[in-house]
C-alpha cells in the first residue's frame, strides 16, 4: 500500500456508507479530513476513554473498556483467537476445512472482514462499520507505510486503529501489551510465558546442536523455497542451516521460486515440505531421488491443522513449528513428549482438548519412523 489509500479509502467508504442504508453515518467532508460518525462503529460505547500507545508509537483513543474487537488479517485472527475469542467481531478470512475439527462451531459464524495487506482480499469497510468494533488490531510484522495507513483508516471510519508487533523472539511483549489493550492482563500472561518458554527451550536446544542442512519446499510443484533472513523463515534459520540463500527473500508465504536446478544445487540433507506442496510427488520421481535428503528418507511434510506449524501466516503457530523441528531434528536434544506439548498448545491458542487420535492424523506425514516408534 503506498500514498494514495487514503484516496481510495474515501471512495471504498462512500460506497460502502450509502450501501448499509438504516444507519447513521455521516457523509465525509470533501476534503476527506472528518472521521465518519456512526453508531455501528463504536458510538454508543462508554464515554470513557483513555490512550493507547501502539507498537509504533501512534497514540490512538480508546474506549476504556474493550468488547468488540476487529482483526486487520489472519495473523492477527490467529493471536487474538487464542486471547479474546468471544470479543472478536469478525474473521480475517475463511477457517481452513480442518478447523471444524478442532474449533467451536459458534465462529464459523463470524462476519468475514477481509484484511488490510494483500492476500484474498481488502478489508470490508462496510462490514467492519456494522460490526460495531472498537478498535481494529493489527499484529505482526510493521508495513513501511503502516503509520499513514493506519492513520488514514482511522480518520475515514472513526474506528480505533492499532499495530502491535510480533515476532516469534517478541511474540510474548505482543501478548501482554495485547492483553493491556483489550482488558485481559492474567490470560494474556499465560500465553505470553508460554510463548517465551517454548522460544528460551528452542533457542537452547539449537545453541547445543551441529544445526543441519536444510530447505523449507513451497509450491504445488516443489519449486518454491522459504529463504533465509525473510520473516516467514524466523524458525527455520533458527533450528536448521537455512541452505535458500537468495539476493532479495520474498516477504511473501509462498517464498521465492527457484526450480529444482537451483534445489539440486544446494542438496540438503533433509527437506520441509509445506502443506499442499510435493511431498506426496517426490519419492517415486528419478529428479527429486538425486537428492541426498529424498534418497535417504529425510523428508517430511509440515503438519497442518487448523494453520501450517510453520507459518502462512506466519503467526503464533509457528511455535507448533518450533517444538515439532527440534523433535525432528534432534531428538535427543528435545526431550520432551511432542503429543504433551502439541495438546497443551491446542488447550491455550485453539480452547481445544486434543486427542492422541487427532494428533495421530496431524503428524502422520511428519515424523520419521524411529521416532514414531519412539512414541513422539
Amino acid at each position: 500500500m503506498k500514498k494514495p489509500l487514503s484516496l481510495l479509502l474515501a471512495l471504498s467508504l462512500s460506497l460502502s456508507l450509502c450501501a448499509c442504508g438504516g444507519g447513521t453515518a455521516a457523509t465525509p467532508s470533501p476534503t476527506g479530513s472528518a472521521p465518519v460518525e456512526t453508531q455501528s462503529a463504536g458510538a454508543d460505547a462508554t464515554a470513557e476513554a483513555r490512550i493507547f500507545t501502539d507498537s509504533v508509537g501512534r497514540e490512538v483513543e480508546l474506549p476504556a473498556q474493550i468488547d468488540k474487537v476487529a482483526v486487520s488479517g489472519p495473523l492477527a485472527q490467529i493471536v487474538l483467537f487464542a486471547l479474546c475469542p468471544d470479543k472478536l467481531v469478525g474473521i480475517a478470512n475463511e477457517w481452513d476445512a480442518s478447523a471444524e475439527a478442532y474449533l467451536d462451531t459458534e465462529y464459523y459464524n463470524l462476519p468475514l472482514l477481509g484484511q488490510l495487506y494483500g492476500g484474498k482480499g481488502e478489508l470490508n469497510l462496510e462490514t467492519l462499520l456494522s460490526s460495531g468494533a472498537q478498535v481494529v488490531i493489527d499484529v505482526g510484522e510493521p508495513k513501511d507505510t503502516i503509520v499513514e495507513d493506519l492513520d488514514a483508516l482511522q480518520e475515514q471510519t472513526g474506528v480505533p486503529f492499532v499495530h502491535i508487533t510480533a515476532t516469534t523472539q517478541t511474540t510474548g511483549e505482543a501478548y501482554r501489551l495485547l492483553g493491556d489493550l483489550v482488558g485481559m492482563e492474567a490470560e494474556a500472561e499465560a500465553l505470553a510465558s508460554y510463548c517465551e518458554e517454548v522460544y528460551a527451550r528452542a533457542v537452547d536446544i539449537a545453541g547445543r546442536v551441529d544445526k543441519v542442512d536444510l530447505l523449507y519446499i513451497t509450491g504445488p510443484d516443489g519449486q518454491n523455497v522459504i529463504a533465509q533472513n525473510s520473516y516467514h523463515s524466523e524458525i527455520i534459520d533458527l533450528l536448521s542451516n537455512n541452505l535458500a540463500v537468495v539476493e532479495s527473500p520474498s516477504s511473501k508465504g509462498t517464498g521465492n521460486e527457484v526450480g529444482l536446478e537451483q534445489i539440486l544445487l544446494w542438496d540438503p540433507d533433509y527437506i520441509i515440505f509445506a502443506p499442499d506442496s510435493a511431498y506426496d510427488a517426490v519419492g517415486e520421481d528419478p529428479a527429486w531421488g538425486q537428492l541426498t535428503a529424498i534418497a535417504a528418507g529425510h523428508y517430511y511434510e509440515t503438519p497442518m491443522g487448523p494453520y501450517n506449524w510453520m507459518g502462512f501466516p506466519p503467526s503464533v503457530q509457528r511455535y507448533l513449528g518450533m517444538l515439532w523441528m527440534a523433535k525432528l531434528l534432534y531428538p535427543e536434544e528435545a526431550g520432551y513428549d511432542l503429543y504433551e506439548e502439541v495438546a497443551r498448545y491446542y488447550d491455550l491458542f485453539y480452547h481445544c482438548a486434543l486427542t492422541r487420535a487427532q494428533y495421530d492424523a496431524l503428524v502422520a506425514n511428519s515424523i520419521g519412523r524411529q521416532s514414531a516408534q519412539g512414541g513422539v
